[in-house]
């Protein structure tokens, strides 16, 4: 890796596209310091301080603590990340969508304008909620129409603002803007989240004890940072072979490849999803000042929050783990199934000439990708299962209350190795065009 990036730096394009993306970087940090016009910034400590669940907390580490300070940005990229997520959902129930989806060049411009505007839409509901249930709490130094329209035009100007720089990043940086935006978020909370672990099982604790605590946190890390990168590069490849055409006097095809089935299809995909849908009635609860007293429903929030899983003294809480791990599951099948056509495969192999060895072509070859599909996805489904359980295991025996977690490791390992992989590509591009120019 840093081998890469040493190369990279001896490239003039590489390296402008490298300088362009860290000052966009900067910028982000800027603006996460922000402060919105008219708010009471304490408000938003105090409500988190005074929440015995994580309601905000897998909001608060996407936003880079942006969210508790309450700057401008605020409600970082996670409307777009939402508004994506809907666009590809409804492709499947709206049929011009996903004509639209296969169109190339012209229909990729026009999801991507479908999905901004979506993301508009989504950032003023979110600030305008926000605004109002959070203002008449106090969030505002002064409740009134026009401090509210000021925070709700400023956390969506503050939001679109992040879109743009990850769009910009994408065309003038080393490409992955919002995954990059997203990444340097996640990784500004862990500076503190160490400092946290430092002082809750090293700080004042003996030479031995302090040493042998130092070691188990950074041996966990570095397990869960390596299965990541073998999960997020491990790949079922399924041989295939191509017949032979002879036209005129020349012989076409006849050779062997392959097609890659990543075991992780999904990506993170699932484990947001999963989170969402857990932290949903928690979130709401907390808008509406519910869920700290007694009664069923406080029971079943506290059931829903991570916080309060694997925890031996309320151990009767952790049914909501189980919960999270069907619904990670169900979504890695189902987000793989809207993104990859075992069907459309097999009828583009059969296309051109091409088939699976000892698979007939047609319906055959369907049914067995479809086979090899559902084998690699719970495969890979339970491997992000084991890298989410891990932080909330030692956050619920030991207390180890970090933001990061699971999910923030699998979209760090994966941004970085992504982004090393683009820089590596456009390397390898240049070195073509030098050899076609020679």
């Amino acid at each position: 890796m840093l081998q890469t990036v040493r190369r990279a730096f001896q490239i003039e394009e590489i390296r402008k596209r490298l300088f362009f993306t860290f000052l966009m970087l900067i910028v982000v940090r800027l603006g996460s310091e922000l402060p919105t016009p008219g708010v009471d910034p304490t408000y938003i400590q105090d409500f988190f301080a005074s929440q015995t669940g994580d309601a905000f907390n897998f909001f608060n580490a996407f936003t880079g603590g942006s969210f508790t300070q309450m700057s401008v940005f605020a409600l970082s990229i996670t409307p777009y990340i939402t508004s994506s997520i809907i666009v590809q959902l409804m492709t499947i129930a709206i049929p011009k969508l996903e004509e639209m989806q296969k169109e190339g060049e012209e229909g990729r411009k026009k999801m991507t304008a479908i999905t901004r505007y979506l993301t508009v839409v989504l950032a003023l509901v979110e600030s305008t909620a926000m605004a109002v249930g959070f203002g008449r709490q106090g969030l505002l130094i002064e409740f009134n129409f026009v401090n509210a329209a000021v925070v709700v035009l400023t956390l969506t100007a503050g939001s679109t603002l992040l879109m743009w720089i990850g769009e910009r990043i994408t065309e003038n940086g080393v490409g992955n803007g919002i995954s990059i935006v997203l990444l340097i978020n996640i990784i500004s909370r862990v500076p503190s989240d160490f400092i946290t672990l430092y002082e809750q099982f090293i700080k004042g604790k003996s030479l031995a004890t302090g040493g042998l605590a130092a070691l188990i946190i950074l041996a966990v890390l570095l397990v869960v940072v390596v299965f990541v990168i073998v999960l997020q590069d491990a790949v079922r490849k399924i041989p295939v072979q191509y017949s032979q055409k002879v036209i005129g006097r020349k012989t076409m095809g006849g050779q062997t490849t392959s097609i890659p089935l990543k075991v992780n299809t999904a990506g993170v995909i699932p484990v947001i999803f999963a989170s969402s849908l857990m932290q949903f009635p928690v979130v709401i609860a907390a808008f509406l000042g519910k869920g700290n007293g007694d009664g069923i429903g406080s029971e079943i929030l506290k059931g829903l929050s991570s916080n309060n899983w694997c925890n031996p003294s309320q151990i009767q809480y952790s049914w909501g783990l189980l919960v999270y791990i069907l619904l990670t599951i169900f979504f890695a099948y189902f987000y793989t199934s809207i993104t990859f056509n075992p069907m459309e495969i097999a009828n583009n192999m059969k296309k051109s000439g091409g088939f699976i060895l000892g698979i007939r072509p047609g319906r055959p070859t369907v049914e067995y990708l479809t086979k090899i599909l559902n084998n690699i996805i719970f495969i890979g489904a339970c491997g992000l299962v084991i890298v989410q359980v891990i932080p909330f295991f030692f956050n619920g025996v030991f207390g180890a209350n970090v933001s990061f977690g699971g999910t923030s490791l699998i979209i760090i390992v994966g941004v970085v190795l992504e982004t090393i992989k683009k820089v590596e590509s456009m390397m390898l591009v240049r070195n073509y065009k030098g050899f076609l120019n020679t």
